[in-house]
């Protein structure tokens, strides 16, 4: 089957996460939302997300399957979606879950799908429409992720040296652990292929740990986690999502919060979660260019890709930080920190791309990545579309 999973109205919402990705290519739980439906329906994956983002994520050509890429699937879902006839549009109040049709339009705005047989959808389902929606929900897909990768299949074995609470653990080969504590009473418990959990880790379910990461000596991690591939993690982690190809290598508290691909957090840096007034938690929107209240009391981080911070950073509740910020000097950071912006609570200057490049390529090189012309390009419209939030 093919499949394309196309961006509403929850892409621009979604920012800066979602500047450098289609919305399908967040992860949350232990899998992409593009690869959650590429396991549950056999499928060849493509995207209908922003033109300079095509490039990196393709369309795929000949299907006529097309899913809303914010919406994580479930059995309800899944069953109403296959028995979809062309010509149907899958709808629940104003928002279009998924439609079948030849000659799809590019985007799913387009006039055609208004020409669609509407079919109601009455059930519940999760969508991701703020990057708080993402540790709010890991939980929850987390659990689905494990029990779908898991389902009749057995586990490999773990090392004599390790306590075990509780037997709901999943280990793939290749993955070690030597004198580390897992908890799964709470929560499963998942550790991917070539992955590593240093001596003296305590981990508490629910947990992903992906494939080729490592938790460090001593790392302390609560539940509703999730980290992604080719990650290194110690310190203290609670309800966090660490997309992949991260580092926060050294201890200080990541909590209630979002961390993008290729960032790296420094030695003893912190997040706040709860206000010291306990009041609601507001972040930056940047559709209003305005602080949106969020609803929640806890609320840390929500970091993009390339962003990176100094030693002993300080990051106050419900700090943003678009792409490629580089953050540090002392003091508290204000609570938007804007795309490639340059300092911290003492000011800031524009983080030139040119020097970006330079940094970009020499941690793609440590991980045996080409840093190509395709990311090059993609970056360079981030930057220009972020002109208008950077004020200094």
């Amino acid at each position: 089957m093919i499949l394309n999973l196309f961006d509403d109205n929850a892409w621009q919402s979604l920012r800066p996460l979602s500047f450098t990705r289609p919305v399908a290519d967040l992860r949350i739980g232990i899998l992409t939302i593009a690869q959650k439906w590429e396991q549950h329906l056999d499928a060849t994956v493509g995207f209908v997300t922003q033109q300079y983002l095509s490039a990196k994520y393709p369309k795929q050509v000949g299907g006529s399957l097309f899913i809303n890429g914010s919406i994580c699937p479930d059995k309800g879902l899944i069953e109403a979606i296959s028995v979809l006839r062309k010509g149907q549009v899958l709808k629940q109040a104003d928002v279009l879950i998924a439609y079948k049709m030849d000659n799809a339009p590019s985007g799913y705005e387009d006039a055609m799908i208004n020409d669609l047989e509407p079919i109601s959808y009455r059930d519940s389902f999760i969508r991701i429409f703020y990057p708080e929606d993402i540790f709010r929900n890991n939980d929850t897909e987390l659990r689905k992720d494990y029990a779908l990768l898991t389902k009749g299949r057995s586990s490999a074995k773990l090392s004599s040296t390790n306590v075990l609470l509780g037997d709901d653990i999943f280990i793939e080969e290749g993955a070690t652990a030597e004198c580390a504590t897992f908890n799964s009473l709470q929560g499963p418990i998942y550790i991917g292929k070539n992955s590593q959990v240093w001596e003296g880790s305590n981990v508490r379910g629910s947990f992903a740990l992906c494939h080729d990461s490592q938790l460090k000596m001593g790392a302390k991690v609560y539940g509703q986690t999730t980290i992604g591939p080719f990650c290194r993690i110690g310190g203290e982690v609670n309800n966090a999502v660490i997309w992949g190809y991260s580092s926060k290598g050294h201890e200080g508290y990541l909590g209630n919060s979002v961390m993008g691909q290729w960032c790296n957090i420094g030695a003893d840096s912190n997040n706040s979660n709860l206000k010291n007034n306990y009041a609601e938690v507001r972040l930056w929107d940047y559709q209003t260019e305005h602080f949106r209240a969020t609803g929640m009391q806890f609320c840390g981080l929500i970091m993009a890709d390339h962003s990176k911070c100094s030693i002993n950073t300080m990051f106050n509740t419900g700090t943003v930080a678009g792409v490629s910020a580089n953050i540090f000097g002392a003091g508290f950071p204000r609570n938007f920190i804007p795309d490639f912006a340059w300092g911290g609570a003492h000011g800031y200057e524009v983080y030139q791309l040119h020097k970006m490049f330079e940094t970009t390529e020499k941690v793609f090189e440590r991980r045996n990545i080409a840093f190509d012309e395709v990311e090059r390009e993609l970056l360079k419209s981030v930057f220009e579309l972020t002109k208008a939030y950077r004020h200094f």
